[in-house]
């Protein structure tokens, strides 16, 4: 993609527009940098002179005059060198800091479907090593031209100056030298997109790594992790290698074209030396510029690997940055409270590349305040249905309304500030019980109703315990808490929402069964009041529900209360038939008075 001419220039169209108010800045820097790059051939100019009339006494003002020239030409040189330098890092870190900041605003407006496509380990890359690519090398590159094309460029006047048939010479021989780099350069190109890919899989690995040690070690998948790290290690080193190598060659063959022109203009200047055509003074300012000249060139040449590697971050960076956000077309806002009537009107979806309808044409109304249970076997369409309330997924066919009103009229916002979830994945940030708790909108409120919701979850006991009470700090995914602590951490937080429809997906799955009836009695106190949907797996968790849906191939296959249920002897007793025996399998250990509270325990 980022081998054609248009989209390079795109790319650095892109770049360029985001300097913003710092253009000033960045046109001081390359003001300096000019200063910088026009004292460099001023140095070669003072040879002429100096050897010319100086080491002959023709001028004897030459013996403090020169060397104060020198002196205060590198002093010159010094200063506007760092501070050209300076301010185009401070560009650099500027405009990292803009696109970092455009890059997570728009991570965050990105639809569920979207993160659920994108791999995790390559929008972290994006963040951690194609940002600051961007940054780093595009004000690098902008620099190096810059400075080095003057710097050519004044030189080329000096030799010019001096003999401009021995600088023709010089201007043959370049084109060869520049034709070899194309080709090295192009070479570059293809490799760094390989190496970025594959930094991006690197880190997928090591993020899997991390996450899922527990499982590795458990299921002894330390091989299989070893040789899935050893391969990308070894494309990485590989990658390289090849980087290195076109590199490394790039080099030697400019210097073989810098030799051979060197070797020519000597050649031609002791002729004209013979024929009095060439002073001594001349020829050694003439290979001093034609010294100096190389070095620029071989940056400039160099250069053109990183613009390479710049272009391929660019391009990365830039297509998470115009990703579509979320639509939200809707145009009401919500005034205080709304009472939680649902209705499903003849919903349908089919995922993308699908054969069959996840969900087909499901009509299924839920008055205010009741508590409905969706059940069914994995796959049936529960999640799929339930996601469409806060619009993470998007019905194919059919409308979701709340109290009459099509959801899609609502601001997003608007339609989720009425929504509360509570999931078996809990979720914890960085910070305190407190700031998870009054998570978001809710960061705000007094202390005492933080406290009033750990109480209603269960929670506030254990909390008290804490050194810091509610000002503990809760780690990374609040891990050091237990499943069943966690658990009611997140119905705390939704119960400081107070939102008027409550989703519970698996809320009680991952619970051993202690842990299971005191976040069960939490949540029949947040459920109390509001409009519940219930995903279960496990059936003894949802016999109060006022209704229960039997979901079968994102059909609804049957419904009414547990009772009634039961009493068809249909799919839903099946289920339960089977998950009793199941349970009781698994309870075979315990003791019988243990047995005995556990099912009614689960069932209340």
């Amino acid at each position: 993609m980022a081998d054609s001419q248009p989209v390079r220039l795109e790319m650095w169209r892109q770049i360029y527009l985001r300097l913003g108010k710092d253009w000033k800045v960045a046109l001081l820097a390359l003001l300096l940098l000019s200063v910088a790059s026009a004292t460099q051939p001023l140095l070669a100019v003072i040879m002429k002179p100096l050897l010319d009339e100086g080491f002959t006494g023709a001028r004897p003002s030459y013996i403090w005059s020169i060397p104060l020239a020198v002196v205060g030409l590198m002093l010159l040189r010094g200063i506007t060198t760092f501070g050209g330098t300076y301010l185009m890092s401070w560009v650099a870190n500027n405009l990292l800091l803009g696109l970092r900041s455009e890059m997570f605003e728009r991570l965050m407006a990105m639809s569920d479907e979207t993160f659920r496509a994108r791999d995790r380990g390559r929008l972290l890359n994006r963040f951690t090593i194609d940002a600051g690519n961007v940054a780093g090398l595009s004000t690098e590159v902008i620099r190096v031209i810059v400075r080095e094309s003057l710097t050519v460029v004044a030189l080329l006047a000096v030799l010019l100056y001096m003999s401009w048939q021995l600088t023709l010479i010089v201007l043959v021989m370049l084109p060869l030298s520049v034709l070899t780099g194309r080709y090295f350069v192009k070479r570059l190109r293809r490799i760094n997109r390989d190496t970025i890919n594959m930094n991006a899989e690197l880190t997928r690995v090591v993020s899997e790594g991390i996450a899922g040690q527990r499982v590795i070690k458990l299921f002894d998948g330390y091989a299989r992790e070893r040789d899935r790290f050893a391969y990308i290690n070894a494309r990485l080193r590989r990658f390289a290698m090849r980087a290195a190598s076109a590199d490394s060659a790039m080099s030697p063959i400019s210097q073989f074209f810098v030799a051979l022109s060197v070797a020519i203009v000597v050649a031609v200047a002791l002729y004209q030396a013979n024929h009095q055509g060439l002073t001594v003074g001349s020829f050694a300012a003439f290979m001093a510029a034609l010294g100096q000249i190389f070095d620029p060139l071989k940056r400039l040449t160099n250069i053109a690997g990183a613009a390479q590697r710049m272009l391929i971050s660019a391009e990365s960076v830039f297509s998470l940055i115009q990703e579509p956000a979320e639509q939200d077309t809707g145009t009401r806002d919500i005034a205080g409270r709304l009472s939680g009537q649902v209705q499903f009107c003849g919903v349908s979806h089919r995922f993308a590349d699908a054969s069959r309808n996840t969900l087909d044409n499901i009509v299924l109304s839920v008055p205010a305040g009741q508590t409905i249970a969706l059940v069914g076997r994995s796959g049936s369409g529960k999640t799929t249905l339930v996601n469409m309330l806060p619009r993470f997924i998007e019905p194919t066919d059919g409308q979701v309304l709340i109290d009459g009103i099509d959801i899609h009229e609502f601001h997003l916002r608007a339609l989720r500030s009425q929504l509360s979830l509570v999931s078996q994945d809990v979720v914890m940030f960085e910070g305190s019980i407190a700031d998870n708790v009054a998570y978001g909108s809710q960061a705000d409120v007094p202390e005492s109703r933080i406290r009033d919701a750990l109480e209603a979850a269960s929670l506030l006991e254990f909390v008290d315990s804490l050194p810091e009470g509610i000002h503990t700090q809760v780690g990374s995914n609040a891990s050091a808490m237990s499943g069943g602590q966690r658990q009611r951490l997140a119905i705390a937080r939704a119960l400081i929402k107070d939102a008027p429809i409550l989703i519970l997906d698996e809320a009680t799955s991952a619970l051993d069964n202690e842990s299971e009836r005191q976040v069960q009695a939490s949540l029949e106190r947040l459920m109390a009041g509001r409009t519940t949907l219930v995903i279960a797996h496990r059936l003894s968790t949802v016999q109060k529900a006022d209704r229960i849906i039997v979901m079968d191939q994102g059909q609804i296959a049957e419904e009414g209360t547990h009772a009634d249920l039961l009493a068809q002897g249909g799919l839903y007793a099946n289920l339960y038939q089977l998950q009793f025996i199941d349970d009781s399998a698994s309870d075979q250990g315990t003791s019988a008075s243990d047995h005995s509270a556990s099912v009614p325990g689960r069932a209340s």
